[in-house]
């Protein structure tokens, strides 16, 4: 706890600080709770995972120049930009992060009080909420106009997914390959497809936009009242299509099932849950669309799910390298959990 409030004292002075204590949430981050002294705002505190974002210092610039736009519209708005956008607390050198002697990397940002966040949409209502909190980040960042740093290298590019795959099937365990040729032409039966899609983005036809890439509902706060404040958690906010966050909203928000669901017969794309998503969505950002956009808004979900198939089974052919796992078929069944989902969205949609 000593180091912990050495670390928090690098932001703000030590005697402002009560106590500090872990928030268990997240996969990827250590996330502490910062309690000042009365009259004091508090804070969040984060030990950042530099295996997996290799370039802090690049990615907290991401996010600085993203908030500083939001708090900028927000302002302009006649909003609270403390409270409707997530502020970056800079070090006492004037750096949006620490780094310390053992080279780990923290940073720190101001906690909104009265807040609530949901793990997942428990009904329709929940998930238009969260098609509103998303489509509003976006549309508050029409008109950004900095480049981003791409902080996880070929995130949700299909391209470079295909790299890895064709590598992966000519590199990888063998004898998984051989009991994984059902999986491994399953994908390749919808590669044309996913490669005409990638066309568009790359054609500009489908733009790249500033996108969030972790649209999980956890990742939305909401007031008291239930209205929508802000999108937090920006560690992989990036340029990209728009509808990778539209389609791993959806992946998350309408499947019947779990991500590792072992009883296939579970997993379904709930399309009440997908509309209302689309509803909140549209009414947010839907002026901003362009017609391809628009027409490609219901493929989305179907990309990142596919994507995320080859994820899964990319790992299990290459020994499970990557995602943890709580059995040595685990990988193998998320990835037929993530078939059924795409072949649900098939069912409903025609493109």
């Amino acid at each position: 706890m000593d180091n912990l409030k050495e670390i928090a004292g690098k932001f703000l002075p030590v005697e402002e600080i009560e106590e500090i204590n872990s928030i268990c949430s997240g996969l990827i981050n250590n996330t502490y709770f910062v309690k000042t002294k009365a009259g004091s705002p508090d804070y969040i505190l984060q030990r950042k995972n530099k295996n997996v974002f290799p370039n802090v210092p690049a990615m907290m610039d991401n996010i600085l120049k993203v908030t500083e736009h939001i708090k900028g519209k927000v302002t302009l708005s006649g909003g609270d930009p403390e409270r409707e956008a997530m502020t970056v607390v800079k070090s006492k050198e004037d750096e949006p992060y620490y780094k310390d002697e053992s080279g780990e990397y923290w940073t720190m940002s101001l906690y909104i009080p009265d807040t609530i966040s949901y793990e997942s949409a428990a009904t329709n209502e929940l998930a238009r909420k969260g098609g509103e909190g998303i489509g509003k980040f976006q549309r508050q960042l029409e008109d950004f106009a900095q480049p981003l740093y791409p902080t996880i290298e070929g995130f949700h590019d299909l391209k470079f997914r295909f790299k890895q795959w064709d590598k992966v099937l000519k590199s990888g365990n063998r004898e998984r390959i051989d009991e994984c040729q059902k999986e491994i032409e399953w994908i390749e039966q919808r590669r044309g497809k996913m490669e005409d899609f990638w066309h568009l983005v790359e054609e500009g036809k489908i733009p790249k936009r500033v996108t969030h890439n972790d649209t999980k509902l956890s990742n939305i706060l909401f007031d008291k009242q239930g209205k929508v404040l802000c999108v937090i958690d920006l560690d992989t906010v990036m340029s990209n299509t728009i509808l990778a966050d539209f389609g791993d909203a959806i992946r998350t928000f309408a499947n019947t099932g779990k991500e590792d669901d072992e009883n296939l017969d579970n997993v379904e794309l709930d399309i009440e849950k997908y509309n209302s998503y689309k509803e909140g969505y549209l009414t947010e950002a839907g002026e901003m669309l362009n017609e391809t956009e628009k027409e490609y808004l219901s493929f989305g979900p179907q990309y990142i799910t596919y994507e995320q198939v080859m994820r899964f089974l990319m790992d299990y052919l290459q020994n499970d390298i990557y995602y943890k796992i709580d059995y040595p078929e685990h990988n193998l069944v998320r990835t037929r959990a993530q078939m059924k989902l795409v072949e649900s969205m098939e069912n409903y949609f025609s493109k």
